[in-house]
């Protein structure tokens, strides 16, 4: 795999407050934000880019992974407040409903990718930022790094699905003490308690991240396979393991099939 440890980054959003930039190198597509001199705070503009973005890769078969960073030194401070104060005049409007919609439902849609997707997330992230880092299927962050819900903090409710992405990773304790009382936890913290794949120093992320998803890059048809599967089987709601054991076995039949007889020997499965 030849795909840059930061690779430059071609605009899709095009707002004056922030950029995303998308690359697409050796089946894995990356998402970056940027937009560092607010936090990397998401926009309408950014939001939509993301969309789009999740449309190339949901139509583009050779896409076997995602990677989602940001620019500078934080991941992302959530939803671009001066949306959320234009939207506070009258929560109720059509337009305010608009806004929050656009940010949520760019997140949702990351969650929908039929790839595996990682965030990696330097500095922190609150609030929408910590539900877009969620919605990924696996968070990679640095020890110090710091994982805020921040709803509390600014005297909202959270939004975004934010209690039940939370509560997939952490149960029902700890999105309580985050969510009601403010409770952060670090980048180490995280990884102890289920909420982050791994912890990984500031300078070795960017290298980590690509490493991990290149077996998937390197097979992208089987990779969507499996991850189809996996969703299937786990949920939620998870499904029973006689279920789970008739999801696999039309696909496994598949893989069998595709890789032939010739590519075993006798020492056992061999790449093919």
């Amino acid at each position: 795999m030849n795909a840059p440890t930061s690779p430059p980054a071609s605009s899709s959003g095009t707002s004056e407050a922030g950029t995303i930039g998308t690359t697409f190198i050796d089946g894995i597509a990356r998402l970056t934000l940027n937009n560092p001199r607010r936090k990397n705070a998401i926009n309408l503009d950014m939001a939509a880019a993301v969309v789009e973005f999740c449309d190339r890769v949901t139509d583009d078969l050779s896409i076997g992974a995602v990677i989602v960073d940001a620019a500078g030194p934080y991941f992302c401070s959530g939803a671009d407040t001066r949306d959320l104060a234009a939207s506070s005049a009258d929560p109720a409007s059509p337009e305010a409903v608009r806004r929050t919609s656009a940010v949520y439902g760019s997140f949702v849609r990351v969650g929908e990718l039929p790839v595996p997707t990682v965030s990696v997330v330097v500095g922190g992230a609150v609030g929408a930022g910590l539900n877009l880092a969620l919605a990924t299927d696996m968070l990679i962050t640095t020890p110090e790094s710091l994982l805020e819900s921040g709803f509390l903090a600014r005297r909202i409710h959270p939004g975004g699905g934010h209690l039940a992405l939370l509560g997939r990773k952490v149960g029902w304790s700890t999105t309580i003490a985050m969510a009601t009382c403010g409770a952060s936890m670090t980048g180490s913290e995280a990884v102890e308690r289920g909420l982050a794949h791994a912890a990984v120093a500031a300078e070795e992320i960017a290298s980590y991240a690509e490493q991990l998803v290149a077996p998937a890059a390197e097979d992208p048809e089987l990779t969507r396979r499996i991850l189809r599967s996996a969703r299937l089987e786990l949920g939620p709601p998870a499904v029973s393991l006689p279920s789970a054991l008739e999801i696999e076995r039309g696909v496994q039949m598949w893989s069998m099939s595709r890789k032939g007889k010739q590519a075993w020997s006798s020492r056992g499965p061999q790449r093919s």
